[in-house]
């Protein structure tokens, strides 16, 4: 799969992690930055994710700030994007069932890195179930 990741400085260390793990799991990983820890604005960088699979370039994103929030706001503002802000994988597997979310936003200051490596790998196995659920997102849509 094709994933593009990005965060802001809070999420740099949890990012390269995840990068690394997902790297080892046989997916391929566009990292977008930030690089540094030097501040920087979550919102650029979960619209530029966000934009990136709406271009085909990407399958799907995984976004990283100090809570997700920010980074999910950001990246649902791009339409066909569906980021859902998860904290544990139950979450992130219905996210991926029942709303065919495409990205992911993960809060750093939330998460350690063992748990998000598990939200992480249910959210990429999940497959979006159709049917009634589609249903609901074309109201949304």
């Amino acid at each position: 799969m094709r994933i593009v990741m990005g965060c802001d400085h809070t999420g740099l260390e949890l990012k390269s992690a995840l990068k690394e793990h997902m790297e080892s799991s046989g997916h391929t990983v566009n990292d977008i930055g930030t690089y540094t820890a030097e501040r920087a604005d979550y919102p650029f960088y979960g619209r530029l994710a966000a934009e990136t699979i709406t271009m085909g370039e990407a399958d799907m994103a995984v976004l990283i700030c100090g809570t997700g929030c920010g980074m999910a706001i950001a990246a649902n503002k791009v339409r066909g994007v569906r980021c859902a802000n998860c904290s544990e994988p139950y979450t992130a597997l219905l996210a991926r069932k029942h709303n065919n979310a495409n990205a992911l936003a993960l809060g750093s200051r939330v998460v350690g890195l063992e748990l998000a490596k598990m939200i992480v790998d249910v959210f990429l196995l999940g497959v979006f179930e159709g049917g009634r659920h589609a249903d609901r997102l074309a109201l949304i849509e």
